[in-house]
């Protein structure tokens, strides 16, 4: 080969990456059915109690899993996995995380025995183009996960698998790199976003529980609206909100789920929230379904 043509086929090596990629992924999507596109979620989760206690957010939960269609595989973005670059679990027995503490021990004796979904995480791997995703063996379901899906699904029967959040990215990172996972939704697979719309453990009011901060309550406002307007730009760019942003999140952790919910939203979907209320004064439980 000459100089030439050498060049010329080192030039040719990225798309032909991305081709073995798209083949990928069209060998793996023709190995499961088409469904109707499932719904999204975003789910806020709150104190990790709510797991265990007999309240209206684990009603809600389990609630929801009884009137939503059955799942094949649930893929869960929680606030709680936070990584350099994104990574999905690839193990076929995914561990209860019990990452938190000063709890009783009836939280840390809980475990949630779901089978992983390895063949579905190989799936949203390939169907992101923008970045590496990574397989990891490690992680299994932390808190943010199974405290929600110990309600909705208390069979633990229904796989499941989580992606991680590259927390050293911006919002729109996250809202872009959700949009290429959308072909997940056609398969059968549930996704849940795991967070806050408002989170500040700092300001929480433990002695008034129906005590709610003027500027939570205005920044729940907002995120609601934009929802409703669907402006998802206002919604990346909620910092610019300045002084109330910084409030209702001191650390982004709790708020970037939200963005892979509304990146998945269709222009078909229609949303519908639920959970919309306050806990401690400076958390809110608003969620949301697309569907």
């Amino acid at each position: 080969m000459n100089r030439k043509d050498f060049i010329k086929s080192l030039a040719l090596l990225p798309l032909a990456g991305k081709a073995m990629q798209l083949n990928d992924l069209t060998k793996l999507t023709e190995n499961f059915g088409t469904t109707d596109q499932m719904p999204v979620l975003f789910v806020g989760h709150g104190n990790p109690m709510n797991a265990i206690t007999d309240n209206i957010y684990s009603q809600s939960w389990s609630e929801l899993g009884k009137k939503l269609p059955v799942p094949k595989a649930i893929l869960c973005v929680s606030a709680h996995w936070l990584t350099n670059g994104t990574a999905v679990t690839m193990t076929d027995k995914p561990k209860t995380i019990h990452d938190f503490g000063g709890f009783p021990d009836s939280l840390f004796a809980v475990e949630y025995p779901a089978p992983g979904a390895v063949d579905y995480a190989k799936m949203a791997m390939s169907s992101v183009t923008s970045t590496k995703v990574h397989e990891d063996f490690e992680w299994g379901l932390d808190h943010g996960a199974w405290s929600v899906l110990k309600n909705m699904y208390p069979k633990a029967n229904v796989p499941v698998f989580q992606m991680s959040i590259d927390y050293g990215k911006a919002p729109e990172y996250h809202f872009n790199l959700a949009k290429e996972l959308s072909v997940l939704r056609s398969k059968g697979v549930l996704i849940v976003a795991s967070g806050n719309v408002v989170h500040n453990l700092g300001m929480v009011s433990w002695g008034d529980k129906e005590k709610k901060f003027d500027w939570a309550v205005e920044f729940d406002y907002l995120v609601k609206k934009s929802i409703e307007d669907n402006n998802p730009q206002a919604l990346i760019d909620y910092q610019k909100l300045g002084k109330i942003a910084t409030m209702a999140h001191p650390t982004n952790d709790h708020y970037l789920p939200l963005m892979y919910a509304i990146g998945l939203r269709s222009k078909t979907d229609k949303f519908e929230f639920f959970n919309s209320t306050f806990d401690l004064g400076s958390i809110s439980m608003r969620s949301v379904i697309f569907s």
